[in-house]
């Protein structure tokens, strides 16, 4: 039986453009049809996105989008004009166990040679030890905890964004300048109790100290993922007074919170700079979402539309799905590891493995945030991150961040210095 909310977002494909396959329990196959000659054996991709549990939300675009980027390649015949991509569906419900044991199943049932995803960084974190294992290929698009480029590195995995040192510098970036302007001198955090954000959190606060140091720390609040009241924790936030907050919260859990928070008052008591805003936060709370706040995206379409592949993969989506919708963050991230990979083989002139591995490391690819390169000691892209005030336009019915004031900081402003501190962090594997 095939995953029913995989039926949903992808109504309608199979219909002209691809073919499905029915396979196991809670999985869907998508093989976007081939142009012209007679193509060779497809290159399969085990694709890690959720439709339940707290990413829900963060991975729906991104599922509805892959196979129409799978489906552009494959008009040309697919990798090198002659493997067809195909797309093997799997949720993992952001649980770890989860995760391993669909990589597995990937693997050994369904013989694919990489893997997109996941949401959860925890996830990711379980699904890179069966990486290494089986010396597959990772293209990590969301799942940004810097353990994942760090501690738990392997060679065989790629991260298309910010990991969230790169992302929490800069937010840094921007509030320090604030602590300074604004005289703050207190703040508490709220962070969802799991990988990413515990890791983020941590590198918030020691950035800050770094830049910031008269800002102090009163309080470290923790919320469970999936946490759907946040009263306690917004009733002790107002309470402390402190000059402004710092959360590191994501997905339904995000969506949840801000809510609440306006509901409250929270945000007219206590200041709440470099709140992580994707566009699916800014299409999703259009109407109660507070105007003028700082928010912090990976992948804004809006400030990016200068760029060819942007242009190109909003006009694709839009085509599918209609003139109001877009590719939030976590889909322009996807259309670049699946694009990134189209790259590599065209490098490599190949789609074994090693190879595609190598041409990937240190690689400068053109992605729709324009031309970026892959840190050769530990595969990170240089990937920048976005801070903006949230306002209202004329161009679009949800708020954007204020194009005039954006500030644009690249990982390399904010990651570990230099490659033998990098290394220094990594744990030995075979």
């Amino acid at each position: 039986m095939i995953d029913e909310k995989y039926r949903e977002l992808l109504n309608g494909m199979n219909r002209r453009d691809f073919i499905v396959k029915s396979l196991a329990a809670g999985a869907i196959t998508l093989m976007p049809r081939v142009a012209g000659a007679a193509a060779a054996e497809p290159f399969r991709i085990g694709v890690l996105l959720d439709t339940t549990g707290a990413g829900a939300n963060y991975c729906e675009r991104s599922i509805k989008g892959l196979p129409l980027i799978a489906g552009e390649i494959n008009k040309r015949g697919g990798l090198l004009g002659r493997y067809p991509i195909e797309l093997h569906f799997r949720d993992t419900g952001a649980k770890p166990d989860v995760g391993t044991r669909e990589t597995r199943s990937l693997l050994m049932n369904d013989k694919v040679k990489a893997i997109i995803g996941p949401y959860s960084s925890a996830v990711a974190m379980a699904i890179q030890e069966v990486v290494h294992e089986k010396k597959i290929l990772h293209l990590n698009a969301i799942a940004n905890s810097s353990n994942t480029v760090y501690e738990n590195y392997t060679p065989y995995s790629f991260l298309f964004g910010p990991d969230s040192q790169s992302q929490s510098g800069a937010v840094v970036v921007a509030v320090s300048k604030l602590v300074k302007q604004k005289g703050w001198k207190t703040y508490v955090t709220l962070g969802q109790d799991y990988e990413w954000g515990r890791d983020t959190q941590r590198m918030f606060v020691k950035e800050l100290k770094k830049r910031a140091p008269e800002a102090k720390l009163v309080r470290e609040l923790w919320s469970r993922l999936g946490e759907t009241d946040f009263s306690s924790y917004i009733t002790a936030i107002m309470s402390m007074k402190p000059d402004f907050m710092y959360g590191a919260i994501a997905g339904k859990d995000n969506e949840a919170f801000i809510q609440q928070g306006v509901a409250s008052g929270l945000f007219k008591v206590v200041t709440y700079p470099g709140m992580f805003l994707p566009l699916i936060e800014l299409m999703q709370q259009r109407a109660t979402l507070p105007r003028n706040i700082l928010g912090l995206a990976r992948c804004p379409f809006f400030a990016l539309m200068d760029k060819p592949m942007m242009q190109g993969y909003v006009k694709l989506f839009q085509a599918k799905y209609g003139k109001q919708d877009y590719p939030d963050d976590q889909a322009c991230l996807h259309f670049d590891a699946l694009n990134g990979l189209n790259q590599a083989a065209t490098k490599a002139k190949s789609i074994e493995i090693e190879a595609l591995r190598k041409a990937l490391t240190g690689a400068t690819m053109e992605t729709c945030r324009g031309n970026l390169t892959f840190r050769g000691c530990n595969n990170q892209l240089d990937a920048p991150s976005y801070v903006g005030t949230v306002v209202d336009t004329p161009q679009y019915p949800f708020p954007i961040f204020d194009l005039k004031t954006l500030m644009v900081i690249y990982s390399h402003e904010t990651w570990v210095p230099t490659c033998e501190e990098a290394r220094k962090l990594m744990k030995h594997r075979a």
